[in-house]
């Protein structure tokens, strides 16, 4: 607990860095967001009043106070596109790109655990190779153009599954979001099969295993019980560092299949100068990051009795 205290409290830093460069970067974006809203036949009268509204004729120190200020009170300011608070466009829109993290995140594991075992048990065999060698077209392959592949092949041709949208209901979400999880997931996998498959010859080499299989321990059983347990320890900080780069990813892939998350937010709210909704985004996205490691070590930690997190 003293562990996860610790980590919490890492937020605090991480997120007001994250406020300053978020907030010091979007300036620079050519654009004036009044002129964007406004149109081109807008009077510079017009542009003045709204400069004077949102507090965008201060100096910028003084615009990043008063965001800070709000922050603090749990306002991430007035979306200045859609005229309305941006926690709570953001709030309407998370369920979405959590969703797909989760998603993709399972189906990477459901993918790369037995082909890691299926590599591992023959080493250096046929089926070790192809099991290293196909899931890196995965990893070479821009994930917007694997997606727009994917689309083309399950949801054009074949029809199996919907071109774009989020889904309704639990059943609908999984059958909506199939083909993005699984875009992310083919991306995902073969990192985690590599490591999932070295941890794995690792442990085979060990005095324990070879003593199971002395007693005449079947193979399949040998395997769960003893070389996965161990081996996944390791897998599982591969995983949680890239599931914190999957969580960035999510703003291309969320536009290729037209997911209403906070990543299509995000690039739209770039489009708009839309600085308030940028800026929360940011945040949500660099919590999550922190948030995602955190269990990826508490699992750690519970996966390895030998972690002891006063060290």
């Amino acid at each position: 607990m003293t562990f996860v205290f610790q980590r919490l409290l890492m937020l605090v830093p991480v997120a007001v860095g994250i406020t300053i460069i978020v907030f010091f970067m979007i300036h620079l974006i050519p654009g004036d967001p009044a002129r964007t809203i406004l149109g081109i036949h807008a009077t510079p009268q017009a542009i003045a009043i709204l400069h004077s509204e949102w507090g965008l004729n201060r100096p910028l120190v003084s615009q990043y106070w008063l965001f800070m200020d709000r922050l603090l009170h749990g306002n991430l300011g007035q979306s200045l596109f859609y005229g309305v608070p941006a926690a709570g466009i953001i709030t309407a829109r998370l369920p979405a790109t959590l969703w797909l993290i989760i998603y993709a995140a399972v189906l990477a594991v459901l993918i790369s655990v037995p082909l890691a075992m299926i590599a591992a048990s023959r080493k250096d065999g046929i089926r070790d190779q192809v099991v290293r060698a196909v899931p890196l077209l995965g990893l070479g392959m821009p994930p917007f153009w694997l997606g727009i592949l994917l689309i083309y092949l399950f949801a054009i041709k074949f029809r199996l599954f919907p071109v774009s949208g989020y889904g309704t209901g639990v059943a609908g979400h999984l059958h909506a979001m199939f083909l993005p999880a699984l875009t992310v997931a083919i991306a995902l996998a073969p990192v985690v099969i590599r490591s999932l498959r070295a941890s794995m010859l690792n442990v085979l080499g060990a005095e324990y295993i070879t003593t199971a299989r002395s007693k005449g321990l079947p193979a399949q059983r040998l395997f769960l019980r003893h070389v996965l347990r161990n081996a996944v320890i390791p897998a599982v900080t591969v995983l949680g560092i890239n599931i914190g780069f999957l969580v960035g990813g999510t703003v291309i892939i969320e536009n290729v299949f037209a997911i209403p998350g906070i990543g299509q937010l995000m690039l739209n709210s770039i489009f708009e100068r839309d600085f308030p909704v940028v800026q929360g985004v940011t945040l949500v996205f660099g919590i999550m990051v922190v948030l995602v490691n955190l269990l990826a070590d508490m699992a750690y930690a519970a996966l390895d009795p030998r972690v002891r997190f006063d060290r």
